[in-house]
């Protein structure tokens, strides 16, 4: 709880507020203090017990003050509320835009400004129109009599309970001053004077206990909770479940599976393949050759590993299927008109999106803002969206790159809705070249992207020129700050030298205050690794109601018939102190995780790189269809395939990565789902929290996390009811069956009560629609259509208190919680842990690509990427994510699907070894095999048809082109020799010495030329391996030649099967040599240096091999120093 000091009237309010973290091992337990305080300025809705005005539920949506103000903190910190008038430079004027404000106050002496409503529109107490602030407004009230400054007459007497808030009268709550020890525990916080506090000494308003108690709603969406909690029996939580009864159910997706015509033979040729490389090996280690007992044994080593990596590789590939959402489906059962929902709202659960980002000079701020515009204009209910922006830098061209982004949507958002544009990307739409007017109907649609585009050439010179904008500000700024101390110098009469003067080179905002996050020049608590908290709504969260544009917004643009509100927009940055492990991108997507909880509280959450844009606006809509449909409560995220732009027509180093989206993810869509692949993947924030799937064991409900018992009563949200205090207890964490007692919440969540209480809201929200009696244990119809509770500034101040970097302290966050922790690849294994927990998923491909991003294009940057996957898989195999220490929950197929994602990097070293046996066979006159018998022939040649018709019948089921498959397969080997084996290395050094590894950030483009980068060439280690294989091999067939031309005995088939294994490595290293090369004309001077070496070298075997005529000795004349 909190202990609060009340000032003096119209003063700020300062909250002292101790956070606790529990050791509970002991019997009485130890507690550690840490504390911040909460400076909170009057605005009106920290003052709850205040006077508030009369108006609709609209109008309390556009003024809240926690909408309005920047906010900061951190550990021993205060957490500061600044309100804030100005957020950029430029001007915005959408109401749900931060800094937009009414007029000006009229009364004489007072500068603030008259409140607006959702429209913008002053809020006008008195029927004469006089503009008064809400101070004065209220001071009026209470000083004045009642009487209006302009026209001299009384306003219009309040209600009762504002009569009773102007005199400052507390409602009667119900007291909490006699809390258990155990509840004391699960509290969010303690006073550092008298333990806990209720709610009528503070005045304020307990949500959580109030949502409890009255069964009221609560969060994003607003869960409608039963009038009468006596019917415990009931499955039902409010409706009327036979709305459904007169009407076909009809389902929200379907399966369609793999012809059998085609999937039959694949299956049978796997098989088919697995025993013929059986009967292979076995021939091959009955059949040595004793001429190169060495050459035999290295080349049976590999092909025994080979083989088995194939098995692993192909058996999770023998159930294949597709997957098809009814969008209609879904529209009918949520947006509808039935009798739970005659308003026609949207019963649709929320959505919280999350982007993150790091470093704007790598991550582009204008790739961000399209990815925020896409987001904002995506066709979903709008009041039920949310986008976090993450900056895990704090880097103020991020700030207000989002903030001019916020201010362009409310021009561009409208656009879309209007003429329906896709894709909803400006930079991606404006540069098509398809014709833009082709199936436009509406006679202004040209005037209207004419306009549109303008604004939108203005807006990318605002976000390219910020960091200039920034530097000069900043150093205006500066220099005015150098100048007032060399004043206030010679006025205290100092005779120090002026050049002692150590001024900071601070960053500053555009209202004239100082940065909290990351300097250009860095500073003490001003860098990239230290810097304090910071949130700030940069939309406000949407009224519930549609807002269409009016006569005097559309001058320029017609929006009468347009709905004109836009999805809340928030920016975050966790705090970050030396000392502490942040965890890299895992981290900062928990940290989101929590701020969304206290702020929003979507059941949903959408995870999205920077650079991954929305290309499908109804995609979120597909996956709301698997989520929503029977069964849908066991899925615990829908996985969408990655498609990239930008890449080279031949995608020459595999970039597209379509056999891995849509053969591997398509096959494994079949077993138990697709792996996490990092992003496009719609998650159940109830499956991030680490609970086990509902109805896991036979008569289990909801999701056999919080009840040990089985208990007719499931469905009941699952998280514990905190303000009761039941003895409880939980399932959670992976597969142990431990049942933790409810004083064990803190430990893994933390001391968050909002966190905890919100647990429940969100499965609940999350639950499918009971309109079915397959649906057992879903929402009733029509429960997500009441208006939501908004955050208000001690809401926001909470948020705060969850993204410091010491909240995660001695809880689970990062273990069983959240994004997990420990391993580059932290996307892989947090998948692995829900399906290690019995979760399934879904591989969701829709018509139209759902989402589209941009991908290294350049050999250097791919090959960089690639060592940081396949070192997250040694990571992986070395820890307790290693496929073979799965549980029961996970099929067996998934099993061996997860290990080969473990395994596969260890085949660089037997493919490196097999890549240069044919020059070692080429130097050395030998062979793999004593002769070419039929016998290997025959084997080979049935090797290679049926890897041939496997091929061929992969793409005939999934849908990939012929080109893309080889291309896979050039870059399977060029990885394998190149970043596989440096993965390897690195990974055994973390196992084994603790050698932390640096993952490179992949830069990404933002360059007019959309090829630019596919020449460019960095030297990397990572292509010695490959370089070296083609050298040795180019050098291993001129040496076979010239000996076999000029031998007496020609051994042609030891020259043929030599020369063929070679030429089968070089074919697979063609893309590696073409990158080397650079482009046309711009050839790099370390190809001409190996190329200078490889002639000086076959120069000198040449004459080795083939001496002048008169000379007995190897190389005629010639000798070696």
């Amino acid at each position: 709880m909190a202990s609060e000091s009340h000032l003096t009237k119209g003063s700020s309010r300062v909250r002292h507020i101790t956070q606790i973290s529990n050791d509970l091992n002991g019997e009485h337990g130890s507690v550690e203090y840490a504390l911040y305080t909460v400076h909170v300025p009057p605005t009106p809705d920290n003052q709850p017990m205040e006077i508030s005005m009369q108006r609709s539920t609209s109008k309390r949506v556009e003024d809240q003050y926690a909408s309005s103000s920047f906010f900061t903190g951190g550990t021993n910190c205060v957490t500061h509320a600044h309100l804030k008038d100005q957020v950029i430079e430029s001007d915005s004027n959408h109401p749900q835009t931060t800094g937009a404000k009414g007029s000006s106050c009229a009364v004489p002496g007072c500068d603030a400004k008259v409140m607006t409503d959702e429209r913008g529109l002053d809020i006008l107490p008195c029927e004469c129109d006089y503009k008064i602030c809400r101070d004065c407004y209220r001071d009026a009230l209470r000083t004045g009599e009642g009487i209006c400054p302009g026209c001299k007459e009384p306003y219009k007497e309040p209600d009762v309970s504002e009569a009773a808030m102007v005199n400052q009268q507390p409602q009667n709550l119900t007291s909490t001053a006699g809390l258990s020890k155990m509840e004391r525990k699960l509290s969010l916080m303690k006073s550092t004077k008298s333990g806990a506090l209720v709610s009528s000494q503070t005045n304020e308003f307990d949500q959580a206990q109030w949502l409890y108690e009255t069964k009221g709603s609560y969060g994003y969406g607003n869960a409608m909770w039963p009038k009468d909690s006596g019917n415990k029996n009931s499955d039902w939580l409010g409706g009327d479940p036979q709305i459904f009864h007169d009407k076909q159910w009809r389902p929200l997706t379907r399966k369609l599976n793999i012809r059998s015509a085609v999937l039959g033979p694949y299956r049978l040729l796997i098989f088919v393949r697995m025993v013929i490389l059986a009967l292979f090996l076995k021939w091959r280690i009955e059949n040595p050759n004793t001429d190169a007992i060495w050459l035999w044994g290295m080349s049976v080593v590999c092909e025994i590993w080979f083989a088995f990596s194939y098995l692993i590789d192909q058996l999770p590939k023998l159930c294949p299927i597709n997957r098809t959402a009814d969008l209609e489906v879904l529209r009918q059962k949520f947006e509808t008109p039935n009798p739970s929902n005659p308003t026609r709202k949207s019963d649709l659960p929320g959505i919280d999106i999350f982007v993150s980002t790091v470093d704007p000079y790598k991550e582009p701020p204008l790739v961000t803002a399209n990815t925020i515009l896409s987001i904002l204009a995506a066709d979903y209910p709008i009041e039920k969206l949310a986008c976090y922006v993450s900056d895990d830098g704090g880097e103020l061209v991020t700030f207000e790159a989002m903030a001019e982004a916020a201010s362009f949507a409310n021009l561009w958002v409208p656009f879309c809705r209007k003429h329906n544009i896709e894709p909803r990307n400006p930079e991606t739409y404006f540069n098509q070249k398809r014709d833009p007017y082709k199936n436009k109907v509406r006679s202004d649609f040209v005037r209207d992207r004419r306009r549109v585009k303008r604004e939108y050439d203005e807006f990318k010179v605002r976000i390219n020129g910020l960091p200039d904008s920034i530097r000069r500000r900043s150093d205006a700024y500066n220099a005015r700050e150098e100048i007032k101390a060399m004043k206030l110098q010679r006025e205290n009469g100092n005779d120090d030298p002026i050049e002692n003067l150590k001024i900071p080179k601070a960053t500053w905002m555009a209202n004239e205050t100082l940065w909290p996050g990351t300097w250009t020049m860095s500073a003490p608590e001003h860098s990239g690794g230290d810097h304090a908290s910071i949130i700030q709504v940069l939309l406000k969260p949407p009224s519930d109601e549609p807002l269409k544009g009016t006569a005097a917004e559309s001058r320029a643009m017609d929006l009468t018939e347009v709905d004109i509100r836009l999805p809340m927009l928030v920016y975050v940055s966790r705090e970050k102190r030396p000392g502490y492990d942040h965890n890299k991108k895992a981290g900062a997507m928990n940290a989101l995780v929590r701020a969304s909880a206290i702020l929003s509280n979507g059941p949903f959450i959408l995870d999205l790189d920077c650079d991954h844009y929305i290309y499908n606006s109804e995609a979120l809509r597909e996956g709301m269809c698997f989520m929503m449909d029977s069964g849908g409560d066991r899925i615990c995220y829908v996985q969408f395939p990655q498609r990239f732009e930008g890449i080279d027509p031949s995608d020459r180093y595999a970039n597209h990565n379509t056999v891995f989206f849509d053969v591997n993810m398509r096959a494994l869509d079949g077993i138990q789902g697709p792996v996490y692949v990092g992003t496009g993947c719609l998650f159940r924030r109830t499956a991030l929290y680490g609970f086990d799937p509902p109805r896991f064991k036979e008569g289990a409900g909801c999701c056999d996390c919080f009840s040990a018992k089985c208990k007719k009563a499931s469905t009941v949200a699952c998280a514990p009811d905190v303000s009761h205090g039941q003895d409880q207890s939980v399932k959670m964490g992976d597969n142990d069956d431990e049942e933790i007692n409810l004083a064990l919440i803190p430990k893994k969540f933390g001391n968050s009560s909002l966190l905890v209480d919100s647990i429940r809201i969100a499965e609940f929200q999350g639950r499918p629609l009971a309109d079915h009696p397959s649906v057992k244990y879903g929402r009733p119809p029509g429960s997500l259509t009441l208006s939501r509770n908004l955050p208000d500034a001690s809401t926001v101040a909470e948020a705060i208190n969850v993204v410091s970097c010491w909240y995660e302290d001695k809880t689970e966050w990062g273990q069983q919680v959240g994004w997990i922790y420990g391993s580059v690849t932290e996307d892989v294994v947090t998948g692995y842990r829900m399906h290690n927990r019995g979760w399934r998923s879904i591989f969701c491909v829709t018509k139209r690509d759902a989402f589209r991003g941009t991908a290294p294009i350049n050999l250097t940057n791919q090959l960089h990427q690639v060592l940081r996957w396949a070192t997250g898989s040694v990571e992986n195999f070395f820890s307790r994510n290693n496929a073979l220490l799965s549980s029961s929950r996970m099929k067996l197929l998934q099993r061996i699907a997860y290990l080969n994602v473990g395994i596969y990097p260890f085949t660089s070293f037997f493919l490196i070894v097999y890549c240069f046996l044919p020059a070692l066979s080429l130097f050395s006159g030998e062979f793999i095999v004593q002769t070419l018998q039929v016998t290997f022939l025959a084997y080979l040649l049935g090797i290679t048809l049926t890897l041939i018709l496997l091929a061929a019948l992969e793409i005939k089921w999934s849908g990939i082109e012929l080109e893309e498959w080889w291309r896979n397969e050039q870059f399977w080997l060029i990885g394998g020799t190149s970043a596989h084996l440096a993965a390897v290395v690195q990974g055994l050094l973390k196992v084994i010495a603790g050698i932390e590894i640096s993952s490179t950030l992949t830069s990404k483009s933002a360059g007019d030329d959309e090829f630019s980068n596919l020449h460019i060439i960095k030297w990397t280690s990572l292509m010695i391996p490959p370089i070296t294989i083609m050298l040795t091999n180019l050098i291993g067939i001129a040496v076979a030649v010239s000996r076999t031309i000029y031998s007496t005995i020609p051994r042609w088939s030891s020259l043929l099967g030599g020369v063929f294994f070679s030429f089968w490595v070089l074919a697979h290293l063609y893309p590696f040599a073409k990158g080397l090369l650079g482009r046309k004309g711009r050839t790099p001077t370390v190809v001409y240096v190996w190329s200078g070496l490889l002639a000086i070298t076959i120069s000198l075997l040449w004459v080795a091999v083939n001496p002048q005529s008169g000379y007995t000795q190897i190389g005629g004349s010639f000798q070696f120093p």
